[in-house]
């Protein structure tokens, strides 16, 4: 939440959290085990993490190939984890529109 231009909602129903950069979506999880976290990735390096890391999966109900399923309780330390939503974020941040890159930085 401390990132510029970051929201939160419930837009899949009460048990979802969503985190999102300018409106769009950069991670999700289950807000009452918080078993893992949805992260946007590097399709090259969504597979080498998975090849790397038991806690790394594919994107649960996401596209495969874009998205990442990190385990909080596994092989993955903190430092990894943080490292992984700050790629997420910045991966939506520049594929946003001009107007929302311009907006981005003037909050920074």
């Amino acid at each position: 939440m401390a990132k510029p231009g970051v929201s939160e909602g419930l837009p899949f129903g009460p048990d979802t959290l969503v985190f999102k950069v300018m409106n769009k979506m950069f991670a999700l999880t289950d807000i009452e085990t918080f078993d893992f976290v949805n992260l946007k990735c590097d399709p090259e390096r969504a597979i080498l993490l998975r090849e790397e890391y038991e806690g790394i999966q594919p994107g649960y109900h996401m596209n495969k190939q874009q998205w990442n399923s990190v385990y909080t309780q596994s092989d993955v330390s903190d430092e990894l984890i943080f490292e992984l939503i700050d790629d997420s974020y910045n991966l939506i941040a520049e594929g946003l529109p001009k107007k929302d890159r311009e907006a981005l930085k003037n909050m920074t």
